[in-house]
């Protein structure tokens, strides 16, 4: 048996797994904050639930980043202070985000996450490690599926130039 083939919650994290945890969690922090603003200047209701479930899927990564921090003696990053809520109307028309704006800004986080998720895990040697990122990617990708659903719905995506014919077979 060699060094790392027992219980993988009593192997060490290598300097890559800590950094990957630690980064994960700030980052998850960060981005509950900001969706919890960003909720603030949403007006479409299925927006808004969305939203919602990426500030819980965040809160969820925080949690088990977390423990794996605390479990392996390691500093936790700090969290921003939790956002209040504040009604649309509020908000001045000039600085709102739009609702186009905020789901556009979802799915270039969630394709970020996707990547550093990916990352994490292809460093990783601890299986539980590695285990816990997959789970955060396979959440991530599902939400990205439902955000991506609601830009098409919603007539929101920013198409690219599409290639409609078939250059070679004219």
């Amino acid at each position: 048996m060699g060094i790392l083939s027992g219980n993988p919650k009593d192997e060490p994290l290598h300097y890559g797994e800590v950094s990957a945890v630690w980064a994960a969690s700030l980052a998850a922090k960060a981005m509950a904050a900001a969706y919890s603003t960003l909720l603030n200047h949403a007006g479409d209701k299925d927006l808004k639930n969305l939203i919602e479930e990426a500030i819980s899927l965040g809160q969820a990564e925080i949690e088990g980043l977390d423990e794996i921090l605390r479990e392996n003696g390691i500093a936790i990053p700090p969290a921003p202070p939790e956002r209040p809520k504040a009604s649309l109307d509020e908000i001045p028309a000039g600085a709102r985000f739009q609702d186009p704006e905020i789901a556009s800004a979802l799915s270039k986080d969630i394709g970020m996450g996707l990547v550093a998720h990916s990352q994490a895990m292809a460093q990783c040697i601890r299986e539980d490690v590695a285990a816990l990122f997959g789970q955060f990617h396979a959440a991530k990708a599902k939400i990205g599926l439902s955000n991506l659903k609601l830009l098409k719905e919603k007539g929101w995506l920013v198409v690219p130039p599409l290639h409609t014919t078939n250059q070679g077979n004219e």
